[in-house]
Formats: C-alpha cells, sequence, structure tokens
C-alpha cells in the first residue's frame, strides 16, 4: 500500500461531507424509513454502495491510463478536483433554502425493489466516474498506485456513505424534522457548502 493515513483521512472527510449534502439518495431513505422503519431503509443503502464501489475504481483506472498516455493530466485533475469542492461549495450556500425533490421510483417498497432502486440511482448516474475522474487525483497519486490502493480507496468510498446512510436511516424520525423545516435545511446546505469549499482549499496547498 502507497497511501497515507493523510491522504485516506481527508478523502474520508470529504466523502463525509459529500454524504452531509442533501439529495435523492436521502428523500428516498427518508420517504422509506418512514413508511417501513429501518428494514425497509437499509436495503437501499446497500444498493447505493455496490455503486459507491465499482465508480472510483473505473475512475482510477481509466485516470491511470490517461496519465501514462499524457504526463500533465494530473496537474490538470489537481486543479479540477479544487474547482469541483469549490463550485460545489459555493453552489449549495447560494441555493441553501431551495428545497430538493424526490424520485417516487425510489420509494417502492419491498427489500429487492429498495436494493435495486439503490443501485439504479448510482450506476445509472455516468456522471459519476467522470466525478471521481475529477476529484481522485486532488487526493492520491493515481499514476503509483497499487491494486491494493484501488481496493482501499474503493472501500472507502462505499463504507463512509453505508454508515452514513445507515445512521440515516436508523434516526429517520429524527431527521425528519431537518428536512421538512426550510430554515433547517438551509443552514445545513451552508454548513456543507463551507466544508465542501474547505476541502477544496486543502487541496490546493497540500
Amino acid at each position: 500500500m502507497t497511501l497515507t493515513l493523510a491522504q485516506i483521512a481527508l478523502y474520508s472527510g470529504a466523502l463525509l461531507v459529500l454524504f452531509l449534502t442533501p439529495g435523492p439518495v436521502w428523500l428516498a431513505l427518508l420517504a422509506r424509513g418512514m413508511s417501513g422503519g429501518f428494514a425497509a431503509a437499509w436495503p437501499l443503502a446497500l444498493g447505493v454502495t455496490v455503486g459507491d464501489m465499482i465508480w472510483p475504481a473505473l475512475a482510477i483506472l481509466g485516470v491511470s491510463w490517461l496519465v501514462q498516455e499524457f504526463s500533465y493530466f494530473l496537474i490538470v485533475l489537481r486543479w479540477v478536483a479544487v474547482a469541483v469542492f469549490v463550485g460545489m461549495g459555493y453552489l449549495l450556500i447560494r441555493h441553501a433554502d431551495h428545497k430538493i425533490s424526490s424520485d417516487s421510483r425510489l420509494t417502492r417498497p419491498g427489500k429487492w425493489a429498495g436494493f435495486v432502486a439503490g443501485l439504479i440511482v448510482i450506476i445509472g448516474n455516468p456522471k459519476a466516474i467522470l466525478f471521481y475522474m475529477g476529484i481522485l487525483p486532488g487526493f492520491f497519486p493515481i499514476a503509483t498506485m497499487t491494486w491494493v490502493d484501488i481496493v482501499l480507496v474503493s472501500l472507502i468510498s462505499a463504507i463512509v456513505p453505508l454508515t452514513g446512510n445507515l445512521i440515516l436511516a436508523g434516526f429517520v424520525d429524527r431527521i425528519r424534522s431537518i428536512v421538512a423545516s426550510r430554515g433547517k435545511m438551509a443552514r445545513l446546505n451552508r454548513i456543507a457548502g463551507g466544508l465542501m469549499i474547505f476541502v477544496g482549499l486543502l487541496i490546493a496547498v497540500t
């Protein structure tokens, strides 16, 4: 393994910040949890986890090939990572009081339906691999990563959001009040946006 604890910690923290940004998966977990409890919500979280493991691995392999062909590509992607986090943070703060919309296809009852919905919401979004291709070089030396490193990054990419999703599902009754309140949601978005900008700045100076 070539990755350092500092690199792993920074990446894990960035994933945590991304998890704190509400989206369709949040609402699907909340809807399923409110209708069927934790038992209805955890299959969706597992489905999401499969995609969270696949996309980073594919992104690393794709970036590794590009680095072999274009030596300057890592430098470009490093600043892409900075722009992605700072840009997302700015947009979150600017639109902090906007409501998020749900997709009713994610809330169909049944464990298998929940798992498939979680899988589709991740695998069905090809922009995810572009996102990971943009940010991963800001955290790790892609050109020198081993298979052990790739597996570790994929596991971290899955475990951090999975842990958050399961906690969200377990405390759905308490978190429901946050999502229902426009003011509290705006505050949460501003905090998450500020943290995203902070992560982007850390990538720029480290």
